[in-house]
């Protein structure tokens, strides 16, 4: 299916640089990888594959002129789950520097810069393109009944019962591609939990318990939504602070979860230390806590619903370099603002309900910073931080 990174890819790949493709495993960078390069002449290799790892690694120890000729001068080299050896950097980096001709792209599902152990750097050499699950822009451009022809405010008005449908279905399911077309919905997400979520983690002996970390995933799955002690997880699971802070900057960099920061202006009324956290996809949320009915009176459909629309933000955010920084906003007497959306000097805020007859939120935000609190209910779930949708 068609990505809305592919026109980013393309102006990437007119730079001079090495182009790094990071998102999490079964998140489509292989996809989107062939369909733009359909009709160049790409050789790609896989540091999943035994056999392509021993290739690689047997090109590293040849002059970089004869490397490339040994995978046939391709115009495109395409090394595939590039986290697989930590010396994939310091290689790269040779063949960058002699000037071939041949442009590198890297895939990676987990960030390179932290888990490449090696002592040499991409630093200034190459540039990042985050691939994130489907957009549900993405998921309705799928659909037989959706048309260009329609506006995004005309789709959700003339065809609310078939977005309606689909938004929880992707709610439940999430946006992983395969999740999206596959008829097996829960057997593929079960699936994708239990052998690939953690499998960059576990591979690289990062977590002596395998265990621990997903009790840890289980825990922050219930507290969706809410600030999360990091001493309240440490002590549930018997661990050290530093332990419990060292897995979640783990689980960061391996694409399963990002945390929310709070916003202040003001350090003593307001909460600043604090952070949320929420799952890029909720089908994998979903997964894990084995909750996975299509039914919109679910006990946590509220919570559900904040951790999808802020994560539809963040996708876009980062797959489209937006550039913008996202937050959540809490008074010390309690006040408080779902999401924060910062665009340099400029400010907007949102509170995320199911349901609301309510038009303005938070009083006491706009009576601190002038901006008035929008609404955003499931009524009108194609939100974006890129246009409006009329």
């Amino acid at each position: 299916m068609p990505r809305l990174a592919q026109g980013r890819l393309a102006q990437l790949l007119k730079t001079q640089k090495i182009v790094i493709i990071l998102g999490s495993r079964q998140v489509g960078k292989t996809t989107l990888v062939q369909q733009v390069f359909r009709t160049r002449n790409v050789y790609f290799l896989n540091l999943d594959i035994e056999v392509d790892k021993q290739r690689f690694l047997a090109a590293s120890k040849i002059t970089p002129k004869a490397a490339i000729k040994s995978f046939g001068m391709p115009e495109v080299l395409v090394i595939d789950e590039a986290q697989g050896l930590i010396e994939t950097g310091k290689i790269v980096k040779g063949w960058y520097d002699s000037a071939i001709s041949t442009k590198i792209v890297l895939l990676g599902s987990s960030s390179l810069n932290i888990l490449n152990q090696s002592t040499e750097s991409l630093t200034g050499r190459n540039v990042k393109l985050f691939l994130t699950p489907l957009l549900f822009k993405e998921i309705i451009s799928t659909q037989d009944w959706y048309s260009t022809a329609f506006s995004w405010n005309k789709i959700q008005r003339q065809f609310s019962e078939q977005v309606r449908t689909l938004l929880l279905e992707t709610l439940v399911f999430g946006s992983y591609p395969e999740a999206v077309t596959t008829a097996q919905k829960p057997q593929y997400l079960t699936n994708l939990v239990s052998d690939f979520l953690l499998k960059d983690i576990l591979n690289l002996g990062l977590v002596k318990d395998p265990g621990v970390i997903k009790r840890l995933l289980m825990l922050l799955a219930f507290q969706t939504g809410s600030e999360v002690s990091i001493n309240e997880l440490a002590n549930n699971l018997n661990l050290s602070r530093v332990t419990v802070d060292r897995y979640i900057d783990l689980l960061e960099q391996t694409f399963v979860i990002f945390r929310l920061p709070a916003f202040s202006t003001n350090l003593r009324k307001e909460i600043a230390k604090n952070s949320k956290i929420y799952f890029w996809d909720t089908g994998i949320r979903n997964a894990l806590l084995g909750e996975l009915s299509v039914n919109p009176l679910r006990s946590d459909i509220g919570k559900l619903w904040e951790n999808w629309v802020v994560s539809e933000l963040a996708k876009e955010n980062i797959q489209l370099e937006l550039g913008k920084t996202l937050y959540f906003w809490r008074s010390r007497a309690g006040s408080e603002v779902d999401l924060i959306v910062k665009d340099g000097e400029k400010i907007s805020a949102f509170e995320i309900k199911w349901l609301s007859h309510k038009k303005r939120g938070s009083k006491a935000f706009k009576d601190k910073y002038g901006v008035d609190v929008k609404i955003i209910t499931s009524n009108f779930p194609i939100v974006s931080l890129a246009e409006k949708n009329d």
